[in-house]
């Protein structure tokens, strides 16, 4: 079924506003929308594309929405289907970073903040589980899971060697012969013009600044290039390779700004990389002002989702082919699971930065300060835990109500 551009945009206009919730919450939406109300899609489409979107770096959300308008309207549909997904939220992140720039000092706004920091730890922990579930099927997954954890957490080993190891693992160890493949859906030359096409988009902005002498504005655009290669897993999964450099290598946002940004983006429509949006902004903004907030905020989009449909637009067609090697799959379990300990590094890592004032970095991985130990900082996060994993509130709902009883605290005491 073909469906009429207007009625397109229609959907993914509101699938972009309600996409709250993160990338399971976002998935099951669109399937709601595409396979079971409207029939645009049927099943065997959606899983097959979800399984092929999760083979890309990238958000697997915005990437899936884009592979569904491409399919349904070829280029136009795709990009209308992507921009939708992404644009509200990133507006949404715009004005919510420039009022934390410009007002984030303010007393009662660190205050409420502190109920934010809580809830990331226990949403954090909820991704962590959720993750662990689907990806430590057997004692080879649990035990490359904890081989990137003791990577990452005790030996500072960069996050892209630990994808890549991962999935040359995945890809060496899986078994099966591989189904018989289908022709490809274009010509090498279509494929080769829409790899030029989408890979001069993505540069062109990085070139612009780089000529012009912005030497910030360039280091940005290439980190944020870079990391739009190696996001395989997810947000949460680069969220920890993201930090140590913006934090401790650049410099460009302090932990607090760090943690208070995933806290921000938790609470936004769209996909949850969009954090990325926040950071660049504050860091724009330290060197600058609010022009050159908005300018590196924008840059930072370009350059994290411009990828997304490069890879979507050259990859739809081959998908079929793709999905039927088993290696490709096996590569994919692989990181998975080394995504496991990525994000039980991340989890390590938040918590105790929310619940010491002072954490120092070691030849073994980060020891905190015992003696700045606080107490109240435990209560929010034990509660935000109960609420999310126990009571299974919506994180929008913990966030909320946890920023309010900080709030509430820091305005009695």
């Amino acid at each position: 079924m073909t469906p009429a551009l207007n009625d397109l945009v229609a959907v993914f206009l509101r699938i972009g506003l309600l996409s709250f919730g993160g990338p399971a919450a976002q998935i099951s939406m669109m399937h709601a929308e595409l396979v079971e109300r409207r029939g645009w899609l049927d099943e065997r489409q959606f899983l097959g594309a979800l399984s092929f979107c999760m083979l890309l770096p990238g958000p697997e959300a915005m990437q899936l929405a884009t592979y569904a308008g491409w399919r349904l309207r070829g280029v136009p549909g795709g990009l209308i289907a992507g921009l939708l997904f992404v644009v509200p939220g990133a507006l949404v992140i715009m004005a919510l970073g420039l009022g934390y720039a410009l007002y984030g000092g303010v007393p009662l706004v660190q205050a409420l903040f502190v109920g934010v920091k809580a809830a990331v730890v226990a949403i954090v922990l909820q991704a962590l589980l959720n993750l662990a579930r689907k990806s430590l099927q057997d004692r080879a997954s649990w035990v490359l899971a904890g081989l990137a954890f003791v990577a990452m957490f005790m030996l500072s080993v960069p996050f892209p060697i630990i994808i890549a190891l991962a999935a040359l693992w995945g890809y060496l160890s899986a078994h099966g012969e591989a189904e018989t493949a289908l022709p490809a859906a274009v010509p090498l030359r279509g494929t080769l013009v829409t790899v030029a096409i989408w890979g001069a988009l993505w540069a062109a902005p990085v070139l612009v600044v780089w000529a012009a002498g912005a030497d910030f504005l360039t280091d940005l655009a290439l980190f944020f290039s870079k990391l739009a290669v190696v996001t395989f897993g997810g947000a949460y999964a680069v969220l920890a390779y993201m930090t140590e450099t913006v934090v401790v290598t650049k410099g460009w946002l302090s932990t607090a700004q760090m943690i208070d940004a995933l806290g921000l983006a938790e609470t936004t429509p769209g996909p949850l990389i969009l954090v990325t949006e926040f950071v660049g902004l504050l860091a724009g903004y330290a060197q600058g002002g609010v022009g050159m907030a908005v300018l590196a905020a924008l840059l930072t989009l370009w350059v994290t989702f411009t990828p997304c449909f490069l890879w979507i637009f050259t990859g739809a067609p081959y998908i079929e082919q793709i999905l039927a090697r088993p290696r490709l799959k096996g590569a994919l379990a692989g990181i998975s699971a080394a995504v496991v300990g990525v994000i039980l590094n991340l989890s390590v890592w938040f918590a105790l930065h929310v619940l010491f004032e002072r954490v120092r970095d070691t030849s073994f991985g980060p020891v905190p300060d015992w003696g700045t130990f606080s107490p109240l900082s435990l209560v929010f996060v034990l509660l935000a835990a109960v609420l999310l994993l126990g009571a299974r509130l919506s994180m929008v709902w913990v966030l909320t109500l946890l920023a309010v009883l900080a709030g509430a605290w820091h305005l009695l005491i």
